[in-house]
């Protein structure tokens, strides 16, 4: 124990932590290792992802190398665990995340960071960090999307002649196997090393994780897809509700109209209000359009094909009298101009009636003929307009018809469109 202290009160004698290790000559290397222990939530409307993780950085500092007197007594693979409050005198890399947004250092029930010195110099700093990053999303596709959500690493104000990042060679970045995302799967994380001028001359060392991830499906398949589904098919029961019920027609189109606007707006309240259309804005749009085209529809049938008010109208009141009882009253309903006048009228008919009986009972008076012919065709036309109301009440209409196989054939041709388009292509 005398013998670490007595070594490190000589390591820190004279060092001056405000200098980099080598200064003057070649660049401090900085080895970077991710064990990343969970990763979300990944949020499309602030465009960010989360990541919580053990996040490792190793360079060597021949200033802080043992003494021959501790190398001797011990053994050449140990090190020296010491407490955090040693990087209050030592050097260490102003590492930071050029894409982060809100990202701090789990403190409970205390800083969760350590550092290991050994024999020859070099250091080991481990800290658990919740890092918030930005990342910019395509969301043309969404919901069946992928999307690249990246986190660039690299030194705040140390230039590549002063300090370079690597990635450490085995396992920069761990995953946990069994890790599991509720909207996303994770598919890879490449790696990747690149140089960034940030100012004039000024090269910094950039490395960068991608987290490239594709979204589930399941969950808007459930709230969105199959809920338009089925009220795409609701609208469509009105092509075999009778076209004379008015009323039911309306009612139900209203009713999958309104749901159907409730349900787009719904659906984007988790989005950035982004300038363009989505996939899942241009379904609902066009199962939105399958349903008022079942409104527009019935407007068709209604001013082309309706006939009648649905129920069939009672026959007129048929007579079962004669022509002449018909005139008979009929002349009872006439006012009388003149006394004798219908005396005289009905002697005038009884004599050319006995006339007419005389000459062998063929020949009818002109009259006769006339109210015979029009009875005729009185009851002719009552029996037309009879059949015809039959035929044309509640009768099914041919544009509802045609409706039923080209609606349900249209949709679906739609959604395999859709599928190929959006999710296969």
């Amino acid at each position: 124990m005398e013998l670490i202290t007595v070594a490190l009160e000589d390591m820190l004698n004279h060092y001056d932590k405000r200098i980099r290790p080598g200064y003057g000559g070649e660049p401090v290397d900085v080895q970077l290792n991710l064990n990343i222990r969970s990763l979300g939530p990944i949020s499309e409307m602030d465009m960010a992802f989360t990541m919580d993780c053990y996040f490792r950085q190793v360079w060597t500092d021949p200033r802080l190398a043992m003494g021959t007197t501790y190398s001797n007594s011990t053994k050449s693979d140990e090190f020296i665990q010491l407490s955090i409050k040693i990087l209050e005198r030592i050097w260490y890399p102003d590492t930071v995340f050029y894409n982060g947004m809100k990202s701090y250092l789990h403190t409970i029930t205390t800083p969760n960071r350590f550092i290991r010195i050994y024999r020859d110099g070099k250091i080991l700093f481990s800290q658990r960090l919740t890092v918030r990053a930005n990342c910019k999303m395509e969301l043309r596709k969404y919901p069946l999307d992928e999307q690249n959500c990246p986190l660039h690493i690299g030194s705040f104000a140390y230039s590549t002649k002063d300090v370079t990042y690597l990635w450490r060679h085995e396992n920069p970045v761990e995953m946990p196997k069994d890790m599991r995302l509720s909207q996303f799967d994770l598919l890879e994380t490449p790696f990747n090393y690149t140089s960034v001028n940030f100012f004039k001359g000024a090269w910094h060392t950039v490395l960068s994780v991608d987290f490239r991830l594709s979204r589930h499906l399941g969950y808007f398949l459930i709230n969105v897809y199959v809920p338009c589904c089925l009220l795409v098919i609701l609208s469509w029961v009105a092509f075999w509700i009778n076209r004379e019920a008015t009323a039911d027609r309306i009612a139900l189109g209203t009713m999958t109209v309104l749901t159907m606007t409730f349900l787009g707006l719904e659906s984007r309240s988790d989005l950035p209000r982004v300038s363009y259309t989505t996939a899942l804005d241009i379904y609902i749009a066009m199962a939105f359009c399958f349903v008022l085209a079942t409104m527009v529809q019935f407007a068709a049938v209604h001013n082309y094909t309706k006939h009648g008010y649905g129920e069939p109208l009672p026959p007129p009141p048929e007579s079962h009298g004669t022509g002449d009882e018909e005139d008979e009253e009929h002349e009872k309903l006439l006012p009388t101009r003149r006394p004798g006048t219908r005396t005289a009228r009905l002697k005038r008919q009884r004599a050319h009636r006995g006339h007419s009986h005389t000459n062998g009972g063929h020949h009818f008076s002109r009259a006769s003929m006339k109210r015979a012919a029009s009875k005729v065709w009185r009851s002719l036309t009552r029996l037309s307009k009879k059949k015809q109301e039959e035929d044309q009440t509640n009768s099914v209409s041919k544009i509802d018809r045609a409706a039923r196989i080209l609606f349900p054939f249209t949709f679906f041709l739609f959604n395999v469109l859709y599928c190929l388009i959006y999710y296969l292509l």
